[in-house]
């Protein structure tokens, strides 16, 4: 077990010592390529923003600059070898920003934030930005006033595709903010932003897509990372960043159903940040708390915290186009699993986002109404092994289906097993157990007839 320090630099004039303690590892993170033009990603962003008329503000570049340094330790800190537990690490980040004085007040904030969404121990260090720093948001291309009345989260999947829907029928002109991810997830994300741009033609909807590139940045000893716990730090820094170009105030959608916001452990072995925390209404809320601190005019919100996915498919506003774009929509955890077996990037079936996302769209369009090419097309065929992937998550649905039916009353404590809900009101509490009793009630329709064994 190895303690890590990650320490940002802006070019090569940048040579504040930063401390390595003798217990750390310590990796630089180059920000800055000389060219006025910031690496990993930042600067095409900043660029492609400013072609549709916005420019970022510094704070707004600055918390993109603090994803990167979280996105660096979280992708190349390997949990197993770096940790004592296969899986808590201990990170100190050193991040360069343009006012120390108002990070230092969100220091805490942010740390309570990414242990919460990581299960790791986050020590965070603010430093002043070198004032020798040339300006790195272009000043050639002439500024226009975007159109643009929304901010969204576009993931490919079908959550954010179902926003987007319901955002274009009401007449919104949305920027819709996507990280490239891997090609599979690319190809999803262009695929249906592409069909929607030509569908809504007289809509000014516009797509920034960033690829945060980490490419040279390597951890001395260290494996890279994939679980990615840390990734929708990201994605919310990419809008937030992106929203702070409009110049007035605005909210960041985060389209994601309630069950999977919630992410409840189905069975005893998935508890802490074991399961995904990434929409999860505590560390939303300490976002919206760091952002308030500041002074940023915005906040994040899911518009369907209060929806299972079935809902959410019921309830879109253009049902028929959904029903097109659904297919091409991606929410499988790892649809490159089969690759090996030589079988096509797809929807495995039987992971836990496909689970759901069958249910749903059963729910949604009825019987026979979901199109998506599944590498598992039938889970009743045959009995499925519980020891390995492809019984696994159904048979943790099925012992949590269980319990629940045996014990209708367990829901309003198993919602908070997932982590703290002490920012909700009473009522949204309840709301929030009723909408997981009615998205597991979903996939247990899917379920009937499915068996699961220990072979």
């Amino acid at each position: 077990m190895r303690r890590h320090v990650i320490y940002g630099r802006y070019g090569a004039t940048d040579t504040v010592n930063i401390p390595v303690r003798d217990d750390e590892m310590g990796t630089e993170l180059k920000l800055y390529s000389g060219q006025n033009k910031l690496e990993h990603g930042i600067g095409t962003a900043i660029e492609d923003l400013h072609k549709m008329g916005l420019s970022p503000t510094t704070v707004g570049i600055d918390l993109l600059i603090f994803a990167a340094h979280v996105h660096a330790a979280d992708t190349r800190i390997s949990r197993d070898t770096e940790s004592q537990d296969s899986w808590t690490r201990e990170i100190r980040l050193v991040v360069p920003v343009s006012d120390t004085e108002a990070w230092d007040k969100a220091r805490f904030t942010a740390q309570r934030a990414l242990n919460f969404l990581t299960g790791d121990l986050w020590t965070l260090e603010f430093r002043p930005k070198p004032e020798s720093m040339p300006a790195v948001i272009p000043a050639t291309l002439p500024l226009q006033d975007a159109p643009f009345n929304e901010i969204s989260l576009f993931s490919g999947g079908l959550d954010s595709l179902i926003g987007a829907i319901d955002m274009l029928e009401g007449g919104k002109v949305p920027l819709l903010v996507s990280h490239a991810g891997d090609g599979t997830t690319s190809s999803a994300q262009a695929d249906c932003y592409n069909t929607l741009k030509e569908y809504y033609s007289g809509n000014q909807l516009n797509r920034l897509r960033l690829w945060m590139d980490m490419g040279g940045v390597e951890v001395d000893g260290s494996d890279h990372e994939t679980t990615t716990r840390g990734r929708s730090f990201l994605f919310f820094a990419t809008g937030i960043f992106a929203g702070t170009g409009i110049n007035k105030a605005f909210t960041l959608k985060v389209p994601e159903n309630g069950l999977i916001a919630l992410n409840v452990p189905l069975d005893p072995m998935r508890l802490g940040s074991h399961s995904t925390r990434t929409t999860h209404p505590f560390y939303i809320a300490r976002w919206n708390e760091m952002l308030n601190i500041l002074g940023l005019p915005c906040k994040i919100v899911n518009p369907y915290w209060d929806k299972t996915k079935g809902e959410m498919v019921a309830s879109c506003v253009n049902k028929e186009l959904l029903k097109i774009l659904a297919p091409r929509s991606l929410s499988c955890a790892a649809a490159t699993k089969g690759r090996w077996q030589k079988i096509p990037a797809q929807h495995c079936g039987y992971c836990l986002p496909c689970l759901i996302r069958r249910a749903a769209l059963e729910k949604g369009f009825g019987k026979n109404g979901d199109q998506t090419t599944y590498t598992m097309s039938s889970l009743s065929e045959r009995v499925l092994d519980s020891t390995e992937a492809e019984g696994m998550q159904i048979r943790s649905f099925q012992y949590a289906i269980h319990r629940l039916n045996m014990r209708p009353q367990l829901s309003d404590a198993l919602i908070h097993l997932s982590g703290s809900l002490s920012d909700e009101t009473p009522e949204r509490q309840v709301a929030l157990g009723e909408v997981y009793e009615r998205g597991l009630g979903e996939v247990e329709n899917i379920l009937k007839g499915v068996r699961t064994q220990a072979k």
